[in-house]
């Protein structure tokens, strides 16, 4: 407790000075500089530790905690630009839906299951349900978000059905678990917290946790978003 109290301390006080010698001089009392007569000597003295009331802290410590400040603030901006979304002007219902839920979804707190039904480029009905989040980190979603592509179900998705070739494909992702042989017809089960998620319409909810938003936009034929919010398993 006493070692993380002080690592707070040191945290504070690299975030606080842009400078060692700023630091060391925030240690000097105008009666040290009075009978001392010299700044560097009295700077020595407080990173020696004989004078000043805070805490000693050695040069490379301090550069280094400073270092390390830095690269979390720049790493926390560089998180913040990696959504694709950002910065677009989102006319479309369905790429704003996406937009919303894609900062969730790409921290975990959200596992977003899309299920769309439209015809693909050869003008064949395909229908398929979406892992939103791991689609996001195995793809570049910027072109979605630009216009530039159109998001489709694929074979590789956590269902996929082709209606004039009556293919039928299912796929676990990382987040969920695909359970195709069931009365209740298809359900999900969330990886992290077991939670089942029910796609059927007729269901009165789609399971705990869990929404369901219809959307209605020209782009697709259907849409139907289904929210999970993630909770672990204690």
């Amino acid at each position: 407790m006493a070692d993380e109290e002080a690592t707070a301390g040191s945290d504070n006080i690299v975030t606080e000075y842009n400078t060692y010698e700023d630091f060391l001089d925030s240690q000097i009392t105008s009666l040290d500089l009075y009978y001392l007569e010299d700044e560097e000597l009295a700077r020595q003295l407080v990173e020696l530790g004989y004078r000043g009331s805070g805490e000693v802290l050695k040069r490379e410590e301090f550069e280094a905690r400073k270092a390390a400040a830095e690269a979390s603030r720049l790493s926390k901006r560089s998180q913040q630009k990696t959504l694709a979304s950002s910065g677009k002007d989102l006319k479309n219902l369905f790429l704003k839906a996406l937009a919303q839920r894609e900062e969730a979804n790409r921290s975990g707190k959200m596992t977003t299951i899309i299920f769309i039904r439209d015809k693909n480029a050869r003008g064949q009905e395909i229908s398929g349900y979406i892992d939103y989040a791991h689609r996001l980190k195995t793809e570049d979603f910027e072109p979605y978000f630009s216009c530039r592509k159109r998001l489709l179900p694929r074979p590789s998705d956590l269902s996929f059905y082709n209606w004039e070739t009556q293919t039928s494909t299912s796929n676990p992702t990382p987040n969920y678990q695909v359970i195709a042989e069931n009365a209740s017809g298809l359900l999900f089960k969330n990886k992290r917290d077991r939670k089942i998620l029910n796609v059927d319409p007729k269901a009165p909810t789609p399971g705990d946790n869990s929404t369901r938003t219809v959307l209605e936009c020209r782009q697709y034929t259907q849409v139907v978003i289904y929210d999970h919010i993630t909770r672990r398993k204690t």
